[in-house]
């Protein structure tokens, strides 16, 4: 069994501040900072929109490619990435999973590196971490959600609970970082 560490769209538009800044959103980066260590694969994903995206028509202007709310939150240790992914880089997708990039294949790159069990954690909860976990689940993959490691944008209040309790549903397995 190999494991994959998946962090979903720490940025900085995603954090205190941003455009779409989630409360405490920054507070899950020394818990995935720490989780970096035991992983031997650690691959991101980012938002990585144009200026005219779709998307924006849901959604306030955020991580549009190439500027500072599409960066990684500075305290993420990015130098331990392996690989970057890109999501929602072209006006007519919203990309909210992973498994939506549009620079490579993440299922099949996983399956090539012989990955069958993800780890993920990130922004947000009820977003882009939950569509990417369901997606990893369908792909076939052991999918982990790392509980202290993501947070929600909680658009309506208790988002995040059921955003868990599908994943849950969906074969999910819910932990809290100390528990890897």
């Amino acid at each position: 069994m190999k494991k994959a560490l998946l962090i979903v769209d720490v940025q900085n538009d995603f954090c205190p501040g941003g455009t779409l800044g989630v409360k405490e959103g920054d507070k899950v980066v020394p818990v995935i900072n720490k989780l970096m260590e035991q992983f031997a694969l650690v691959i991101t994903s980012q938002d990585w929109h144009p200026t005219d995206s779709v998307h924006f028509e849901k959604w306030p202007v955020h991580c549009v490619a190439g500027t500072h709310g599409a960066d990684f939150h500075p305290d993420l240790l990015s130098d331990k990435i392996d690989l970057k992914l890109r999501k929602g880089t072209d006006n007519r997708d919203d990309g909210y999973s992973a498994f939506e990039a549009t620079n490579i294949a993440l299922a099949k790159y996983l399956r090539d590196h012989e990955v069958t069990t993800i780890y993920v954690c990130g922004l947000t909860t009820d977003y882009c971490v939950k569509q990417t976990a369901l997606d990893a689940v369908k792909q076939g993959f052991h999918t982990y959600v790392i509980t202290d490691a993501i947070a929600a944008v909680n658009a309506q209040p208790g988002d995040d609970r059921r955003a868990l309790n599908e994943m849950y549903a969906a074969g999910c397995v819910l932990v809290e970082s100390e528990e890897i």
